[in-house]
């Protein structure tokens, strides 16, 4: 089963350059691609099957970012044109905005992404990026995605193939009757307390004031 884990990574100044060519090229292919694409469908009425290889010998600085970037962006592209012609109803893709998210999609080939001792390892970045790692997951690293928010925070979304172990099934029914003192009883007779999060605030609130 694939399952997404969410992390704060914080780059040094080497890397946010890097990430900031990443999501730049990543914005530029898809656009590029999808360009080209309207052109020849206007000329001759057929899908154009073209890939960010074609470019770069155009585009050399494409070559200084991870190429498995720009193969999903790719991806993206070509889901989302299909998904077009299959259903008019979902719209036709939209160009790239430098104001949309900036992020970018890599894969994990052969070990080439993997977590050690509070780093995590990136394609084609020489040095580890510091990762908040504060929940761990057994599985196979699939790809993640690196992410930059207005703010100037940088996150990263790891997709993993991992097992998730089935609660064991029980016959046992229990009925829950919630309450305003307590929060909830059961038909057992157990009892929960109410925090009352909403009055303590309140009376906290009525103090600074």
């Amino acid at each position: 089963m694939l399952r997404a884990y969410k992390y704060r990574i914080y780059p040094n100044k080497e890397q946010q350059e890097y990430f900031a060519k990443c999501f730049g090229c990543v914005r530029f292919i898809y656009n590029k691609m999808l360009e080209d694409k309207i052109k020849y469908y206007k000329e001759t009425g057929k899908m154009l099957k073209n890939t960010p290889a074609q470019y770069k010998e155009e585009y050399t600085w494409l070559k200084e970012v991870d190429s498995l970037s720009l193969a999903n962006a790719q991806l993206n592209l070509e889901k989302s044109y299909k998904n077009f012609f299959r259903n008019k109803s979902v719209g036709f893709p939209k160009f790239k905005s430098k104001k949309a998210k900036q992020s970018y999609t890599t894969n994990n080939q052969n070990g080439t992404i993997f977590i050690e001792n509070g780093y995590i390892k990136l394609p084609k970045l020489k040095s580890m990026v510091e990762i908040k790692y504060h929940r761990s997951f057994n599985g196979e690293i699939r790809s993640c995605t690196i992410s930059k928010t207005p703010s100037g925070k940088y996150y990263i979304s790891i997709l993993v193939d991992t097992e998730i172990n089935k609660l064991p099934q029980t016959t046992n029914k229990v009925g829950i009757d919630l309450g305003i003192k307590d929060f909830a009883i059961t038909s057992k007779g157990e009892k929960f307390k109410n925090p009352k999060w909403l009055r303590k605030s309140e009376q906290k609130l009525k103090k600074l004031h």
